[in-house]
């Protein structure tokens, strides 16, 4: 394995195991209401922007179809595997 292809696969297990953009968007929304501290106020903006949001849908839904492709690779090597031991 390469250095990108390693790269490539830190980066999709870290938006796979980090929360939506949305559920951060609800936590700061809740703090904000709380304390109104100006930080967690931008960050709520900030988490509200709806390029921000298409942004994570994207990056998830990468990471997502990647998964799956190289799911359909192992399942299809070993089937050829398994066809050739026959």
């Amino acid at each position: 394995m390469d250095e990108a292809e390693v790269s490539g696969r830190i980066w999709r297990d870290q938006v796979r195991r980090r929360g939506t953009v949305e559920q951060d968007k609800e936590a700061l929304g809740r703090l904000t209401e709380y304390d109104h501290d100006p930080f967690e106020v931008e960050l709520y903006e900030h988490f509200s922007d709806p390029l921000v949001v298409l942004i994570d849908r994207a990056q998830r839904s990468r990471a997502g179809q990647h998964a799956r492709h190289e799911g359909r690779r192992i399942q299809q090597g070993e089937r050829a595997s398994g066809s050739r031991k026959r």
